[in-house]
């Protein structure tokens, strides 16, 4: 039996003496251009202090190829904070990476990015992150993004479950997936990731079931699934003056524990 949280043979996650409770964050930032159309990263750090998650995925995040004239406001945002960092790009824009971002306060073992894009629509990704989280103890944590297209995310939400990324194999540890994922009704991504793992439910944490825009949210895109073997503790969404100033969407918050073997 596996110490990194699952049971080898059956994928059952287990625990013997589970880690400490951490907390997660998925936050698209809208290339930090905020309401009033000012691109401030100062803006999003300030969020993010805030919020204090030691986990963070971000999307629609610049960041550099090692090109001194490329926006990095990726890494800008990690440095600032002191996270770990790592960056999938799904595409150039304005001469820069433009895609998803993984920060971790705890130490990044691998990193991989998927493509998810579908035909002629605009190009998509997950990226995929192992944590360490200390005791032999293995998280992934898969930032995606999926499209605008009721097609188009149902063949996103058929490959993200597939033996290729969530149904891989070679995991290990427990499973987050969590995101902007387009989706405002029951769509094909809920159905099938509800399938695979837990769907924290804002309808049973929050006031009002609904996420975007921030100013004054009327549907729901930003979504958190995760394995059997964590226990979500509290959900949240940041509402705080800079947050509802500094990008569309606010950040979904997640505390979790772990469930006792």
């Amino acid at each position: 039996m596996s110490e990194s949280g699952k049971h080898p043979s059956t994928g059952a996650c287990v625990a013997f003496a589970p880690p400490p409770p951490f907390r997660v964050a998925t936050y698209n930032v809208h290339k930090c251009r905020g309401l009033d159309r000012r691109v401030r990263p100062a803006r999003i750090i300030e969020v993010l202090r805030e919020i204090n998650a030691d986990i963070v995925a971000l999307q629609e995040v610049f960041g550099a190829d090692g090109s001194a004239h490329t926006l990095d406001q990726a890494r800008e945002i990690a440095h600032a904070l002191g996270y770990e960092l790592c960056f999938g790009e799904n595409r150039r824009l304005n001469g820069s990476g433009y895609g998803n971002a993984i920060l971790s306060r705890f130490p990044l073992l691998r990193a991989q990015n998927y493509d998810l894009s579908w035909r002629w629509c605009e190009r998509r990704g997950c990226l995929r992150a192992d944590i360490a989280l200390g005791g032999g103890f293995l998280l992934h944590v898969f930032n995606v993004h999926l499209g605008t297209s009721y097609v188009e995310r149902r063949h996103q939400a058929r490959r993200l479950v597939s033996a290729e990324i969530l149904s891989n194999a070679e995991l290990n540890g427990a499973r987050i997936v969590l995101g902007d994922f387009n989706e405002w009704t029951r769509g094909s991504a809920s159905k099938l990731l509800a399938i695979h793992l837990q769907s924290a439910d804002i309808r049973s944490h929050l006031r009002r079931p609904r996420t975007y825009p921030g100013i004054l949210p009327v549907i729901h895109l930003d979504h958190i699934y995760y394995d059997s073997c964590l226990r979500l503790e509290k959900l949240e969404l940041h509402r705080s003056h800079t947050a509802l100033i500094a990008s569309d969407h606010l950040p979904l918050v997640a505390n979790f524990g772990w469930e006792s073997a």
